[in-house]
């Protein structure tokens, strides 16, 4: 079955979509990462979110913000994928899509990301390079990445 993807403002989700998302993170970043962090940050509103389906069920997921609203650069985070479907490669096609959406939406090609370190590698098959030193968040070690073009 292939993914759908949909790009919404946080206005434009309906509450069955934002408690999939929701649930969908906590899944990953708060039970399967075993990471205690507040992941409802009031950030959720300034984003647009961009989310993969699958027979109705969303198993992908990232925030997309405009320069400014996060960090210098646009920016994409919260990245999830449903542990199931991960040998699907929609974690590429995730990114590959908010590359796109951030080019599209925002008519802009830099973007900065604070990435999982264990996933350096993966960013940079996307074109992302590391512009920082490692560094913790919620525990987590993470190295900044930007696309600058």
């Amino acid at each position: 079955m292939p993914i759908i993807w949909k790009t919404k403002t946080f206005e434009e989700l309906s509450t069955q979509e934002l408690y999939q998302i929701l649930r969908l993170r906590s899944e990953v970043f708060v039970v399967e990462q075993n990471c205690v962090y507040q992941d409802i940050d009031n950030k959720d509103q300034k984003a647009l979110h961009l989310f993969g389906t699958v027979d109705g069920e969303i198993v992908a997921h990232s925030r997309l913000f405009k320069p400014g609203d996060y960090f210098e650069f646009s920016s994409i985070g919260r990245v999830v994928v449903a542990e199931k479907d991960r040998d699907k490669n929609f974690g590429h096609a995730l990114i590959d899509q908010s590359i796109l959406e951030i080019k599209n939406r925002f008519k802009v090609e830099k973007i900065t990301i604070s990435a999982q370190l264990y996933l350096k590698k993966f960013y940079e098959s996307h074109g992302f390079k590391a512009t920082s030193a490692m560094y913790l968040e919620d525990d987590i070690p993470h190295i900044e990445m930007k696309i600058i073009k």
